[in-house]
């Protein structure tokens, strides 16, 4: 172990000599062959980094330009939506009161025809009832005084018979 830690103390000249030798040799090989490339691959990378975050801060500056876009798209999309929305309301609400009035219209239409024709048989009726009534008293009153009257009387009787019965 003595030895060891001499031979750590010691010093030789030649082998000094020959280990700065080669270690210039060494830096210089180095310098000349190794550090170029190296110093290019670093360069290089260091360009593409560069150009990376560039492209990478133009491509989230377009992602919140598309953004925003996209934003102001969906808020005019949602008030074209609420804009068509209440005119479809509007144009259903019109359209139903429409419906409603024509209905109604129809309705009093229908009764009012209901109510003529009703008002129109019942004349008829009237009428159709004066005339047998008529006829049935003709027949009765001629059976009765069959030739105490004649023709003329008979219907100036029967029209005032009628008369009464119009005014009752």
């Amino acid at each position: 172990m003595i030895y060891f830690a001499n031979a750590l103390f010691s010093f030789d000249t030649g082998y000094a000599i020959w280990v700065l030798i080669s270690m210039v040799v060494f830096l210089y090989l180095m310098a000349k062959f190794a550090v170029p490339p190296i110093m290019k691959a670093l360069s290089d990378r260091e360009t593409r980094i560069k150009d990376s975050l560039e492209a990478a801060e133009k491509a989230l500056a377009k992602a919140e330009e598309i953004s925003r876009d996209n934003e102001k798209a969906l808020k005019e999309a949602e008030i074209q939506a609420q804009k068509v929305r209440k005119e479809a309301l509007e144009d259903a609400e019109i359209l139903r009161t429409e419906k409603i009035e024509k209905a109604k219209s129809d309705a009093a239409k229908i009764l009012d025809d209901a109510r003529r024709t009703i008002e129109q048989e019942k004349k008829r009726a009237l009428t159709e009832l004066r005339n047998e009534v008529a006829e049935l008293a003709i027949k009765s009153a001629s059976l009765i005084i069959d030739s105490e009257l004649d023709e003329k009387k008979n219907k100036k009787l029967v029209d005032n018979f009628i008369k009464d019965l119009s005014k009752n």
